[in-house]
Formats: C-alpha cells, sequence, structure tokens
C-alpha cells in the first residue's frame, strides 16, 4: 500500500502555484494548515503537525518545504517515544530555513521563533534537498543539518529557494525525489544534480 503524503508548508502556506500544492491536488495528499501561517511558534506549528499525522491512517510521508522541514524536525523530537513516528515511513525535506542564519532578521524576522533547530537524528529515513544559493540556507549548514538528522543530501544545484520565485511551480525533479522517497531508497550521503 502507499503511504498517503503529507504536505508541510512553511511561511505564508504555499501559494497556488507552489509545487506543494499541485502535488496536493496530483496526489491527494493531506495537508498542515497552521492557525498564523505568516508567524510560526515551534510547539504550536509542531503540535498542528501531530494533529494531523494522528487523523491520517496508515504509513505516511512527510513532504515539508522551508519552515515546514524545522516542523518536522521539532515535532520529531517533541513526540519522541510516540506510537505515530513508526508510521512515518520517510521524509522529504525541501530548502530548509535556517533561523540561525545572521542576515534572516531582514528577509523573515519571524523565522527565529523557530530557533534553535533540533539537531537528533531523525527516527525516520529523510531525504533532504538543498539549494546552492538559497538565501535561506547556506549548503554547509544544509548539508551539515542533513548529517545531524541521519538524512541523505542531494544539491539541486542553483535553485534559489525551490519556491514558485525561483521557477518552481511545477517541480518534476522533485517528484523523481519523492518517488525515491515513497519506494524507501537509501540514497548515498551526498548527491549533486
Amino acid at each position: 500500500m502507499t503511504p498517503t503524503i503529507i504536505i508541510v508548508p512553511g511561511l505564508g502556506d504555499s501559494g497556488e502555484q507552489h509545487w506543494q500544492t499541485l502535488w496536493q491536488r496530483k496526489f491527494g495528499a493531506e495537508r498542515v494548515r497552521q492557525d498564523n501561517p505568516e508567524h510560526p511558534v515551534a510547539e504550536v506549528w509542531a503540535a498542528r503537525l501531530h494533529e494531523v499525522i494522528e487523523a491520517t491512517p496508515g504509513e505516511l510521508v512527510l513532504v515539508a518545504h522551508s519552515a515546514g522541514v524545522a516542523t518536522v524536525a521539532h515535532w520529531a523530537q517533541l513526540s519522541s517515544g510516540c506510537g505515530d513516528l513508526d508510521r512515518v515511513r520517510g521524509a522529504l525535506l525541501v530548502a530548509p530555513a535556517d533561523p540561525e542564519q545572521s542576515g534572516l532578521d531582514t528577509l523573515h524576522p519571524q523565522l527565529a521563533a523557530l530557533a534553535p533547530l533540533p539537531t537528533a537524528a531523525l527516527p525516520f529515513p529523510a531525504l533532504l534537498v538543498y539549494s546552492e544559493n538559497d538565501p535561506y540556507c547556506t549548503p554547509e549548514r544544509a548539508e551539515a543539518l542533513a548529517e545531524a538528522w541521519g538524512a541523505a543530501a542531494v544539491s539541486a544545484g542553483e535553485a534559489g529557494h525551490i519556491n514558485v520565485e525561483s521557477g518552481h511551480g511545477d517541480w518534476p525533479d522533485g517528484e523523481i525525489l519523492l518517488s525515491e522517497v515513497l519506494h524507501a531508497w537509501t540514497p548515498p550521503d551526498v548527491v549533486r544534480f
């Protein structure tokens, strides 16, 4: 049986043309909707993710973007020992926003509410996709997060924040990576394409 995809958006809830929204429609995915999608609070956003996970039966694959990646990391830490962790077959973590990165206070100061990011290994397989020129996270930090979380790291090249503004409405390369996560592929530590 194919796992259910749960979309975990970042700030602004990923708009109508964002690949997460397109995937939600295309794959019949569930979606985490935060009460205040512009102002994250780590525990509140993690609790909402937990509610969606509890309400969704069967095996799951989490698909997170930007601040949604931090939400997944916080949820995993806060849910340590929870049976729901066992139902997560894998996670696709795309373009993490680093709330500890200097200079983000001018881009999105509200991201600071997600700091510090948990650095414990995730209790499920994960694939972290990062961009070489993402204004919200350096490649070095993305690779360090992947290593800490026990995730494989994949560079998407110079892909901006891997969102609509960087030309990633429909994201076919992402669908290939999602397919790998759905089929429990175990990638090497760092892949570049």
